[in-house]
């Protein structure tokens, strides 16, 4: 509590009274030296739609943290916004946007010895980024989601962002107009809130609830609706509760609880990404986990939930469906879901959501029954072979051909892999390598959310392949292979693959080979050349200098 900071300075000899003086300069009163004090970590930006309806909520959550008898003190974090940046240089800042983020949070709640953290995020990386802080920090903290876009509406049908980048696509290859394209674009992303289909954001908010460090219903409540406001000002309140009863992230993120999590976003059809960030907050929390753990998952959970970009709905119907506790009861009623795991609240999982009935309404066809489920397994499967003998990440929801033996194109970028479909470059048979772009190589590991909704704007996601050590969208599907392992730039085996190739992604073996003899594969390597980093000081001088490979989550620390 605040006489921690006290109880420090005594034990260093120094007077309180300054470090007191500076604490009623923001607003203490003597009887507030007694409660604890409550950093409220806020992504607000008007950077990104995802972000520009925080800060009412950072008020909102202050006043409940007030309420509950605690002192918050607000600070702000950074964000980027992954829908912006995407196709462009800036998009190598991304997932480096992640480490900064927790990088922030700790430093600022360490330097002030609070004692605990409510933090509030919209945008992709503004989620892992709080949980790896939360979870090194082991201060009692919550996670409040900004709340997702509601949808955009064109001719009767849905828009998210996605639609966008696919009507790029559509538009290059002669399938819709620029009358058509222009309306798409004006109508995809109407106002507050991240991108409504089940991307990343809503993923990682929906595998949070799931995880227990958020609140129950929160993680697919609309930005724009009153209840997140309502919500958020109770998440105030039960971190309070849980600074005095000192329950700890160490205590909710465990192995059984992201197992919990990682078996939501199966279930739900979430981002790829995912992948990558609860390696890394494993690795935060100190728990045992890997890239096996979510091949195992993926076997025996199936995906019940309808949800773009492969599926018709958004995150929005999905929470006036029953939201994620109704699709972690029907995963408890199976018996794959741990109902003993501690939540915020500091009942268990199975105490939150006891009065969930076992099945959705069937009045609704965003969840379905357990009988009929979208796909009988998870959807995100970990491949291996001689072109990623650390694992790579395969998203196969959506796609007619789990099996292709196609022909290598090769990119050093995303954006030459890009001009090429947009060119009409890439055909049926084609398996895209798009090298140079992981997490030291990039650096960064962007994402490819354009050349793959390029792909499917012509028509072209059941016919081509495409690979990379960088990462994809939450936005993406298709037949596409990310987080290659190792990357090209350390030497990793897709640094070798050379134009006209044989490569097989067979997702049903789990597989992904370059048909190339061992005796070539090690004759090439003797010719490769590691390239020079593209950048050598800044921001991403750093990272790339930090980063460990995607197949322990590119940590840097």
């Amino acid at each position: 509590m605040a006489d921690n900071l006290k109880s420090q300075i005594i034990t260093q000899g120094v007077a309180r009274s300054p470090n007191r003086a500076m604490l009623r300069a923001v607003g203490f009163t003597d009887s507030d030296f007694t409660k604890p004090i409550v950093g409220v970590a806020s992504a607000h930006s008007t950077i990104t739609p995802c972000n520009m309806g925080i800060a009412p909520l950072a008020i909102r959550a202050e006043a409940g943290i007030r309420s509950g008898n605690g002192m918050p003190q607000v600070f702000g974090t950074i964000t980027v916004s992954d829908g912006i940046s995407m196709g462009t240089e800036g998009m190598k800042y991304s997932l480096v946007s992640r480490d900064v983020i927790a990088d922030s949070i700790e430093t600022a709640c360490s330097a002030q010895s609070m004692d605990g953290v409510l933090a509030i995020g919209g945008c992709d990386k503004n989620m892992p980024g709080a949980m790896i802080a939360m979870a090194r920090m082991n201060i009692p903290a919550l996670f409040v989601y900004g709340g997702t876009i509601e949808p955009g509406h064109l001719d009767g049908e849905d828009l998210t962002v996605v639609s966008a980048f696919e009507a790029v696509g559509q538009y290059s290859a002669g399938r819709i107009d620029e009358v058509r394209l222009n309306s798409v674009e004006r109508n995809a992303c109407p106002g507050a809130g991240s991108c409504g289909g089940m991307y990343t954001a809503n993923t990682m908010s929906s595998a949070f609830e799931a995880m227990g460090m958020s609140l129950i219903y929160s993680s697919t409540m609309s930005a724009i609706a009153p209840e997140k406001a309502v919500n958020t000002e109770l998440a105030g309140k039960v971190l309070v509760e849980a600074i005095r009863k000192q329950i700890l992230p160490r205590d909710i993120i465990t192995r059984k609880s992201i197992e919990n999590a990682v078996s939501v976003v199966m279930a739900v059809g979430g981002s790829s990404n995912a992948v990558l960030h609860f390696l890394a907050i494993a690795h935060s929390a100190e728990v045992e986990w890997t890239l096996d753990d979510f091949e195992r998952i993926r076997q025996r959970v199936p995906v019940l939930c309808d949800l773009k970009p492969s599926g018709k709905y958004v995150a929005t119907d999905l929470h006036k469906a029953g939201g994620i506790p109704q699709v972690m009861k029907m995963l408890l009623a199976h018996n794959l879901l741990h109902g003993d795991c501690l939540t915020i609240t500091g009942q268990t999982v199975a105490e939150v959501i006891k009065d969930i009935p076992s099945e959705p309404s069937p009045d609704q066809d965003v969840i379905r029954p357990w009988s009929n489920p979208m796909y009988a397994q998870g959807h995100l499967a970990i491949l291996r072979g001689n072109l990623a003998s650390e694992g790579c990440v395969a998203k196969i929801t959506g796609i007619k051909k789990p099996v292709m033996n196609g022909t290598a194109k090769v990119y050093e970028s995303e954006e030459e892999c890009l001009a090429a479909i947009l060119a009409g470059k890439v055909v049926a048979g084609d398996v895209l390598v798009i090298r140079y772009e992981g997490p030291k190589g990039g650096p960064g590991m962007r994402e490819m959310l354009a050349p793959t909704a390029a792909i499917i704007g012509a028509g072209l996601g059941d016919s081509v392949g495409l690979i990379t050590d960088g990462r994809f969208s939450g936005g993406t599907f298709g037949l596409v292979v990310g987080h290659v392992a190792p990357e090209a730039f350390v030497g990793g085996a897709i640094a070798l693959v050379k134009e006209g190739d044989s490569i097989t992604i067979d997702a049903n073996a789990k597989l992904l080979q370059l048909n190339v003899s061992d005796e070539e594969l090690a004759t090439r390597r003797l010719q490769w050349v590691q390239p020079a980093p593209r950048y050598t000081r800044g921001v991403l001088a750093k990272y790339a200098k930090l980063v460990s490979t995607s197949s322990l989550g590119a940590v840097t620390d």
